[in-house]
C-alpha cells in the first residue's frame, strides 16, 4: 500500500503536491487552516488540502491534461491576481510563491472589488508577508497599477463581470510580459449570450485571444468543480 501511495504522489513544485486525487500545498503558516481545509503531515512537513471545488486555479490544475506544473508561477516571483475573492486560491498560491515568512521573496498583488473580500484578504496578509491586498476594479488600472512597476510573468483573472475577455486582454497588455502566462477563468453566465450555446462562446473567446496576440496553450473545462466555466491558459506573444 505504501509503495502504491508513493507512486501516485507527485511534486508539482517545491510546495505543491498531487497525492492520488488530492492536491496539497505546504503550509506557510504552520497549524493554521485558512478556510477549514484539512491539514496533514507528509514526512516532517505540514500541508494544506487544496480544494478544487473552491478554487478555479486548483480545479484547473486537477483538470489539466498538460504538465500541471506549468500552470504555476515561479516561486519568488511577482504575480497579479484579479478577482482574488476571499483568498482561497491566493492562500495556496502564497504557499508556493512566498513560503513561510516569505523566505522566497515573492509578491502577490491580489485585487478585488468587494470590501468584504478585501477585509478577508487583509486579515490573511497579516500572517502571510508578500501578499498585497488591493481594493480595486480590474478594469481601472490607473487606481492601483502603480503597485506593479514592472511587468509580471504570471497573471490570473477570475472576475464575474461582463466583458471578461476584454478585461483580461487589457490587463495582460498592461501588466504581463511578452512570453508570460495569463490564465483566464471564464464564466459563461457573465457574458452576453449569442443564443448559439456555450461551445460557440468559448470558441469565440479562443479566437479573440489569438487575434489579440496570445497563444492559447490549453482550454480547461472545469466541469464537476465549476460548471459553465473554462480556464484558458494563454501565453502572450506580442
Amino acid at each position: 500500500m505504501a509503495k502504491n501511495r508513493k507512486k501516485n504522489s507527485q511534486m508539482l513544485s517545491w510546495a505543491v503536491k498531487l497525492d492520488g486525487r488530492a492536491l496539497w500545498s505546504e503550509n506557510a503558516v504552520s497549524g493554521v487552516s485558512v478556510y477549514g481545509e484539512q491539514l496533514r503531515k507528509f514526512g516532517k512537513q505540514e500541508y494544506r488540502r487544496w480544494d478544487p471545488n473552491r478554487s478555479k486555479l486548483g480545479a484547473g490544475i486537477m483538470r489539466s491534461r498538460r504538465d500541471k506544473q506549468f500552470l504555476l508561477p515561479d516561486p519568488g516571483s511577482t504575480v497579479l491576481y484579479l478577482g482574488a475573492g476571499h483568498g482561497t486560491s491566493v492562500s495556496h498560491l502564497h504557499d508556493h510563491v512566498c513560503g513561510a515568512g516569505n523566505d522566497l521573496g515573492g509578491r502577490i498583488v491580489a485585487v478585488d472589488l468587494a470590501p468584504r473580500c478585501l477585509r478577508d484578504l487583509t486579515h490573511l496578509a497579516k500572517s502571510r508577508p508578500g501578499l498585497v491586498p488591493v481594493l480595486g476594479d480590474a478594469r481601472k488600472h490607473a487606481a492601483w497599477g502603480v503597485l506593479i512597476p514592472r511587468k509580471v510573468n504570471w497573471l490570473f483573472q477570475d472576475v464575474a463581470q461582463s466583458g471578461q475577455v476584454d478585461i483580461f486582454i487589457a490587463a495582460c497588455k498592461r501588466f504581463l510580459a511578452v512570453g508570460g502566462t495569463g490564465l483566464l477563468s471564464l464564466k459563461a453566465a457573465s457574458e452576453r449570450w449569442t443564443g448559439q450555446g456555450e461551445n460557440v462562446l468559448f470558441a469565440d473567446v479562443r479566437e479573440k485571444l489569438t487575434i489579440s496576440g496570445f497563444e492559447v496553450e490549453e482550454s480547461i473545462a472545469l466541469t464537476g468543480y465549476e460548471d459553465n466555466h473554462v480556464l484558458f491558459v494563454a501565453r502572450r506573444l506580442e
